[in-house]
């Protein structure tokens, strides 16, 4: 009785099937020994994964630009396009990004100019006085001590009515009586104002008179320029960033 036998190729001793793994495994081995084709490899699989992970991000950023908050967008943008540069995902949030970035630095700014300005409310023999303040953006050297900052103050006193005034921490403003001052509003010509120093050591202050006309002239406004005179003599000048006054703290002035 005759038993089956391995099929076998002509000319060959070895079976069909042995072969064919044996070829199998060769070209297995000689593609994990190609530097060439695993590298390949390795990026393919490297680049799959940073699809995902960009992605992941950039569902991330996509939620805070949709909600306009413009700081943790730009910062999640930030990570997505410094980590996954070349990623579909990075390509489609990049102009975004931009945009998001510009209002982000924008809110910044703005929250800085309105840290600039100081609200106070203090009760005092007739109801509350009210105040808004904010210091130079530079100092002043007044008398040769060197640059201190110039304080600028509205006030809205129950008795004393309102007014507007600045202080300086050392020397004198040489307005004793009367004065005037030159005061300019960003690009616009200087306008003179009448000024006038109190006979008072409390403080080195010195009060423009229109203070209404002055408050109306910050409505709108980013930069605001004061020249006064001063006894060591000549004249200096206090620079204030005002764009991030509230009006609404100071009820009745408008």
């Amino acid at each position: 009785m005759s038993r089956n036998r391995p099929s076998r190729i002509p000319g060959t001793t070895r079976p069909a099937g042995v072969l064919a793994c044996a070829a199998t495994l060769a070209l297995a081995l000689a593609a994990c020994q190609d530097p060439e084709a695993r590298a390949q490899a390795q990026a393919a699989a490297q680049a799959q994964a940073d699809e995902a992970a960009a992605g992941q991000a950039a569902a991330d950023f996509d939620a805070a630009y949709a909600a306009e908050n413009w700081l943790l967008a730009g910062a999640q943008g930030d990570v997505l396009l410094a980590r996954w540069p070349d990623t579909a995902a990075a390509a489609r949030i990049r102009p975004l990004h931009a945009d998001a970035r510009a209002r982000a630095d924008a809110a910044r700014e703005e929250a800085r100019l309105e840290a600039l300005w100081a609200y106070n409310t203090e009760t005092v023999k007739g109801g509350n006085q009210l105040s808004a303040a904010i210091f130079s953006r530079q100092g002043v050297d007044s008398d040769g001590s060197g640059a201190k900052p110039v304080r600028l103050i509205f006030r809205d006193h129950p008795g004393w009515g309102r007014s507007s005034y600045l202080v300086m921490q050392a020397g004198d403003f040489d307005c004793y009586g009367a004065c005037r001052v030159s005061v300019t509003v960003d690009d616009a010509a200087p306008k003179r104002m009448a000024a006038n120093r109190p006979d008072t050591d409390e403080a080195i202050a010195m009060f423009i008179d229109d203070g209404k006309a002055l408050w109306r002239m910050l409505d709108g406004a980013t930069r605001l320029a004061v020249e006064f005179p001063v006894k060591a003599g000549g004249t200096r000048t206090a620079e204030f960033e005002v764009s991030g006054l509230d009006r609404s703290r100071m009820p009745g002035w408008d």
